[in-house]
């Protein structure tokens, strides 16, 4: 496991926890005795503004970019960012897509001067996004952390399905030891528990289009 490659493209807005969630898959990676390196881009992420981050992972990568065309998989922890970062997934790569979407004001400025404008929602997403690849998980990670037991989970909520990939190289209890590791004391309870329903959410969204660890996919309880 330790040899594969692996390059996530990881999306979403400002105060969703993903520079949270590089460090927690940096940290697993330190702890397995793997390479990861990553480059970041925040822009007006206090702002709600888009955030990006090049995740890559294995013994031989130089680069902390990912060309485009180059990532495995995209994990967005909103929609709209899938959409608009897609150009970097390689031909046959995989959308981890959070159902959450939070519109720009932009596109808010559009329905004030046309009050029959719709809103861009989770599905035209999707159906967007199949015109490059037909791997798309969705996942109502807002729900799920809300049933976990705190809301600001969704970024593991996410983690957790996207590490039942068979492709993605870092171990489960790595994954979980940082998270321990990563967040305050009182939240890790919450935490590993949003992982682990995230990792169940995929038997139904994820591991059914794409090769999954084995023990995948795992009944819902």
């Amino acid at each position: 496991m330790a040899d594969k490659e692996f390059s996530v493209y990881m999306c979403g807005v400002g105060g969703q926890g993903l520079v949270l969630l590089s460090n927690v898959i940096g940290s697993a990676c330190a702890l397995s005795g793997m390479r990861a390196i990553t480059g970041e881009q925040h822009g007006l992420s206090q702002r709600s503004g888009s955030i990006n981050i090049h995740m890559r992972i294995g013994k031989d990568v130089r680069s902390p970019l990912i060309p485009i065309g180059g990532a495995d998989a995209i994990l967005a922890l909103e929609a709209l960012e899938a959409l608009r970062y897609v150009e970097y997934l390689r031909p046959g790569g995989v959308v981890v897509m959070n159902s959450r979407v939070q519109h720009p004001i932009i596109e808010t400025g559009e329905h004030v001067k046309d009050k029959s404008a719709r809103y861009m929602d989770a599905e035209v997403v999707k159906t967007r996004l199949l015109q490059v690849t037909d791997k798309i998980a969705t996942i109502d990670a807002l729900g799920i952390a809300r049933k976990a037991g705190n809301a600001l989970t969704e970024n593991v909520v996410m983690l957790g399905a996207m590490s039942t990939l068979d492709a993605f190289p870092v171990p489960d209890d790595a994954v979980e030891q940082a998270i321990k590791d990563g967040v305050p004391k009182k939240a890790v309870e919450v935490n590993l528990k949003a992982f682990k329903m995230g990792r169940q959410e995929a038997h139904g969204s994820l591991c059914n289009i794409v090769k999954c660890r084995k023990g995948f996919p795992e009944p819902m309880t």
